[in-house]
């Protein structure tokens, strides 16, 4: 008589029938930042739109305080990491074929969409309403620029391309120099799961920062300015959904064979973040958790996926850029030809890493101006959309940064398909779904 009272408490007391999913507090964020954007500026409500610029800014400035030690420990630990896979010489180097290979079919969508539609013909814009952007890209600035003058400056200046070179150089040696690093090893792995975690109280912020950020970019930019640039933004996010749906379906299909829709139930937490956030880095421990869940081994997925947030942006280094590079020329009649478009596509494959993983990708717009000859003034004339377009572009980057690993992983036979299969819940979700499910076996 006892027993079945006691069989069937716990199956009530777990009940998650209640629990509001982290996806679901994201698209909350989502309206109500476009609700309290469009109250902010159709109603002129000073005080609402200082305080959506706010909240904003704080998510985006706490992502970043962790971006520089982040980059540094997990590039530094992913290469150690590397000793402990089979083959890691090779994984690497498809890793980086695979890279190459999607970022080529990424800027070939993007020149295709942008031969067809003209994104900038007919937006009334002319060359005065640009003006040339504080911060450049150069080949000569791009290759001199990744070797630090000093060991602080990355650090302090948030240049993520110095920092993983430091972190490289630390890599290898530790590796050179075997079990006398192996202290050093230890602390770094620690420092890693520190920061990681106060990273995770950060992105559970991410709902309240959602409101903010888009609330900002509809109080400051409104529906008008989205419509001027109509064409444009919409064969960015036209490119980058054919790359993200598309594309990367098509080759876990083909390539890894295995189920796309299932690739996604298991990376869309660090998808939906990235729109929100704006930040491969800033989502980089969501990624690999999810590519782990995945199936990728995690000694693979700790080396493929900080290596991918620093130097894989399918988004905004080979989609945008191309979109870009027509939209400028059209506004300042300039004719592109065939090298144009070949060396639209060699940037995008080299250099890639010049985007470095944060928010925006102006740096990479500029060193592919500068390699075309385009006047850079061009870029003042995307800067008031950036934000808007940046959510997308980075999306597709972090849904590209997980796709890889799981393809390699697949053709070297490492993919645990059993875990790729079950992989469906939120990584955010999973300990209280762990904690709620551990009454029930006892019960039985």
């Amino acid at each position: 008589m006892s027993a079945s009272p006691q069989a069937q408490a716990p199956a009530k007391a777990p009940s998650t029938s209640f629990k509001f999913p982290f996806w679901a507090q994201i698209v909350t964020g989502l309206v109500l930042g476009v609700l309290f954007g469009w109250l902010a500026r159709s109603q002129d409500i000073g005080w609402l739109k200082t305080t959506l610029e706010q909240v904003g800014d704080i998510f985006i400035q706490l992502l970043k305080l962790a971006v520089a030690p982040l980059v540094f420990f997990a590039i530094l630990v992913s290469i150690t990491n590397l000793r402990k896979v089979n083959n890691a010489a090779r994984l690497a180097s498809r890793t980086l074929l695979w890279f190459m290979i999607t970022s080529l079919i990424s800027v070939g969508i993007g020149l295709a969409i942008g031969l067809l539609t003209n994104p900038g013909a007919g937006t009334g814009l002319t060359p005065a309403d640009g003006k040339e952007p504080k911060r450049h890209g150069s080949w000569l600035d791009f290759l001199t620029g990744i070797v630090p003058k000093d060991i602080v400056t990355p650090f302090t200046e948030l240049n993520v391309l110095q920092i993983v070179f430091l972190a490289a150089v630390a890599g290898i040696a530790a590796l050179q120099l075997g079990s006398k690093a192996q202290p050093v090893l230890n602390l770094a792995e620690s420092v890693l799961e520190l920061l990681q975690k106060a990273l995770w109280w950060v992105i559970r912020l991410a709902p309240v920062g959602t409101v903010g950020l888009i609330g900002t970019a509809i109080a400051s930019y409104g529906w008008d300015l989205i419509g001027k640039y109509a064409t444009f933004t919409a064969d960015v996010y036209i490119g980058s959904a054919l790359v993200m749906f598309g594309v990367y379906p098509l080759l876990l299909a083909t390539v890894a064979k295995v189920n796309p829709v299932q690739f996604f139930k298991g990376a869309w937490p660090a998808i939906q973040l990235a729109f929100v956030s704006r930040s491969s880095v800033g989502t980089m421990p969501v990624t690999q958790k999810v590519t782990e869940r995945l199936g990728v081994p995690k000694e693979y997925a700790s080396f493929a996926v900080p290596f991918g947030a620093t130097t894989k942006m399918d988004g905004c280094a080979a989609i945008y850029p191309a979109l870009a590079a027509i939209f400028i020329a059209n506004i300042f009649d300039v004719q592109l030809g065939i090298k144009e478009y070949l060396l639209i596509a060699f940037v995008s494959v080299v250099g890639s890493a010049a985007t470095a993983g944060l928010t925006g990708a102006t740096v990479m717009l500029t060193l592919t101006l500068s390699t075309l000859g385009l006047p850079l003034a061009g870029v003042g004339l995307l800067m008031a959309i950036d934000p808007i377009l940046d959510m997308m572009r980075t999306a597709t980057n972090v849904a590209g940064q997980a796709v890889v690993p799981v393809i390699v992983s697949a053709r070297e036979g490492i993919l645990d398909k059993e875990a790729y299969a079950s992989a469906s819940s939120s990584p955010l979700d999973e300990p209280a779904a762990a904690s709620a499910a551990a009454p029930v076996p006892v019960a039985a």
